[in-house]
């Protein structure tokens, strides 16, 4: 594993963007892509190791306005605007944060990337690989959704529950929010480890704690629409997992991604919800692993499994 990097004048807009990268340098990449409001360090150790024990090397990263990359701090943000239809608090899309990502590729001198995204990650990757088709080699996509509007949604009380209490404004208040949050979109199958949740919560919080930030995140979902028709043009090995079990974004969601995409394949997992489950890690690595090998352009071997914590 490398150490916490900052690359600097990634992608159109110049960012600078921190990541790790994880695993062997000569395997293939696969980029692992977070959703709102989640920062490198939410990616669980077990689960990268349970990648990079499958033959990938793993690089993870702060998106723009999140962690330790560029926070576009002076940029308008009006979720309530935007979701009714004004776009001119938009200050950038999921196509300018696919563009970083790719960027980031750049950087690190990968042609091309197995994606894998959770929730807004999943839309940012299937953004890439219909708008960078070059440089996916397969797609991934985690609780997430096409952008259309009848499919994917939150459960009106999943909405309350989170975003209805006042902003936290310490670590300890925002290490319990993330408690709270776990209870209510969590795996029901799999209950949390609170500890686990708390300490992550915690490390993420000294990283950055940037409301207006998460906002400008959720403005660029909504203001980039409904990828049905683009996603039906594509044509790599697409995987798309979904907790049957997910009120945070409707099964429908993941439902709806796999019928857009030709030969995609969907896993519906009973009792998960909208996070990645220890008890899930291996189960979830071997489906990614598996549609990596579809891919003709790399071939890769499973390693023996690695005991040192990415």
């Amino acid at each position: 594993m490398t150490s916490e990097q900052i690359a600097h004048g990634v992608g159109p807009d110049r960012l600078d963007i921190a990541y790790r990268r994880h695993g062997h340098s000569g395997d293939p990449a696969a980029v692992l892509i977070m959703g709102i409001a989640a920062q490198l360090v939410n990616w669980p150790p077990e689960f990268i190791r349970a990648l990079t024990d499958r033959g990938l090397q793993v690089i993870v990263f702060d998106n723009r306005d999140t962690g330790r990359s560029t926070h576009l701090d002076s940029a308008p943000a009006d979720l309530s605007a935007v979701q009714a239809g004004d776009l001119t608090s938009v200050s950038y899309t999921l196509s300018d944060m696919a563009a970083d990502t790719v960027g980031l590729m750049d950087h690190l001198g990968i042609r091309a990337a197995h994606l894998v995204g959770a929730s807004m990650g999943g839309a940012i990757a299937q953004t890439i690989a219909i708008e960078h088709p070059d440089r996916t080699l397969s797609l991934s996509s985690m609780m997430s959704t096409t952008g259309a509007p009848e499919v994917g949604a939150a459960h009106p009380d999943v909405m309350a529950a989170l975003f209805g209490e006042p902003p936290v404004t310490t670590r300890e208040e925002e290490a319990a929010r993330a408690i709270r949050a776990a209870t209510v979109v969590g795996s029901p199958a799999y209950p949390p480890d609170p500890a686990a949740i708390a300490r992550r919560a915690g490390i993420a919080y000294d990283r950055s704690h940037d409301i207006a930030g998460i906002t400008r995140n959720a403005v660029a979902v909504v203001a980039s629409g409904d990828r049905t028709g683009a996603l039906r043009t594509l044509k790599i090995p697409t995987l798309v997992i979904h907790g049957r079990a997910d009120r945070m974004c409707d099964p429908s969601g993941g439902r709806a991604t796999a019928a857009a995409i030709p030969g995609a394949q969907l896993e519906l997992i009973d009792g998960m919800g909208h996070d990645i489950p220890a008890p899930l890690y291996d189960r979830i690595a071997d489906l990614i692993a598996e549609n990596a090998r579809r891919s003709d352009h790399l071939q890769f071997k499973t390693r023996a499994p690695s005991t040192h914590t990415p």
